[in-house]
């Protein structure tokens, strides 16, 4: 994970050589984004932006927390956890480029292209993945399992009905 990291921070700070602005979707990228910044070797400035789904995979998402800082000219990293459909990637990008940076560029742990519905362009990839369901490093069912250091594959039927299925397993007693 963190070899997959460091070269992700690598990549980025060879194309950001003057610096950038990470803007880390919350909650699920905090993880990334925190040991993604501790690679760097250029300056950054962090920021957050949270959205909140409609409906589950309608894709249709609002802004709840916008971005603080003015990045108006100014390059940015969009930092996802995993890129699914491009539904909600394509809908943050737009609305970052309404304020006028330089250039949006994306990084993502994992992309999930077999799910792709519209196309994006992933600049940095941690990992591609297929359609397996997956938890930890930021990643969560029901708000759990996102401080785990690993990502594991998950039986989403099970956590269904009882959300705490695979804390003892994956966390120990």
């Amino acid at each position: 994970m963190q070899a997959a990291v460091a070269r992700m921070a690598g990549e980025i700070s060879a194309d950001h050589p003057d610096g950038f602005v990470a803007i880390a979707v919350l909650k699920g990228s905090v993880l990334l984004l925190a040991d993604l910044v501790r690679h760097l070797s250029v300056p950054v400035e962090v920021d957050f932006i949270a959205i909140s789904h409609f409906a589950p995979d309608s894709g249709r998402v609002r802004i709840v927390k916008d971005v603080e800082i003015d990045i108006e000219g100014r390059d940015v990293v969009l930092v996802e956890d995993i890129v699914d459909t491009g539904l909600t990637l394509t809908y943050l990008v737009r609305h970052l480029q309404e304020q006028a940076p330089a250039r949006v560029r994306v990084a993502t742990m994992l992309d999930r292209l077999r799910r792709r519905i519209v196309p994006v362009d992933i600049d940095y990839r941690g990992f591609d993945l297929d359609d397996e369901f997956v938890l930890g490093y930021g990643l969560d069912f029901a708000e759990r399992y996102r401080n785990l250091r690993q990502i594991v594959a998950g039986d989403v039927r099970g956590l269904q009905d009882d959300p705490d299925l695979h804390v003892e397993s994956l966390y120990g007693s």
